[in-house]
């Protein structure tokens, strides 16, 4: 745990969506949240209304695609706290065009800019921040995946995703999903738990119009995956709870 009580998060993408809810509750339960942004500006407006909560929360510039930023980050949480309990992998894109399945006409470039945020980046900023989470006392890593990585229900006919083919995205999640088998299992023995969490269709930009879970049950899923017990699992796959097939 960091200095003092209080234990300390960072997530990425947290100005708006899914990563401001996530910050939200998180920082309710006397967390420090500091919140990622590409858009420093925007983050700070961000801060600043939940600061007016109670809640601790800081700004941080985070471009999960610049590497620079891995590195700043991680020393200005070096210096400040010593320690990160905390990591939630919340920023993503979804660029394929929603159209139905267009696996085919895939361009090569939708795939690499979509694997290189929701996958690569993931990576190199898990592993930039991993000398940090290991001094934590309960060191926590929740990827958000999707529903849509999982390969076992976009086989299976009849299941709920069978026919919501979008194709760069699902097998990005997908391989983040295999991300987060793989470090569990590296880390094991260790206090550090990995997890993918599934938000639910959550009524965000990303979602669209059609969601059904409004944005305060989206959050609640990587917030209990930040906030496990010790003899809690690492190494799965869960949406609010209940684990779901890779």
């Amino acid at each position: 745990m960091s200095a003092g009580t209080k234990k300390v998060a960072l997530i990425t993408g947290a100005n708006k969506g899914l990563g401001l809810e996530t910050a939200r509750q998180l920082g309710k339960q006397g967390i420090t949240v500091l919140m990622g942004a590409r858009d420093l500006a925007k983050g700070e407006a961000a801060a600043a209304a939940l600061k007016k909560d109670g809640i601790d929360a800081r700004a941080v510039k985070l471009d999960v695609n610049d590497p620079a930023d891995y590195t700043a980050v991680a020393k200005a949480i070096e210096k400040d706290f010593g320690v990160l309990d905390i990591l939630v992998n919340n920023a993503g894109v979804m660029l394929d065009n929603r159209k139905g399945n267009e696996t085919s006409t895939t361009s090569a470039d939708v795939l690499k800019k979509t694997f290189d945020t929701n996958f690569f980046a993931v990576i190199a900023l898990t592993q930039a921040l991993l000398p940090l989470l290991r001094k934590s006392a309960a060191g926590r890593i929740v990827n958000l995946s999707s529903i849509l990585g999982s390969n076992t229900l976009h086989a299976t006919k009849g299941s709920y995703v069978y026919d919501a083919k979008t194709f760069a995205y699902d097998a990005s999640k997908a391989a983040l999903n295999s991300f987060t088998i793989h470090l569990a299992h590296e880390l094991q023995g260790t206090k550090i738990k990995v997890n993918s969490a599934h938000p639910g269709w959550v009524k965000t930009d990303m979602g669209g119009e059609g969601a059904q879970l409004e944005i305060e049950e989206g959050g609640k899923t990587s917030v209990e995956l930040a906030t496990l017990p010790d003899d809690g699992p690492t190494g799965g796959y869960f949406h609010l709870g209940k684990p779901l097939p890779w």
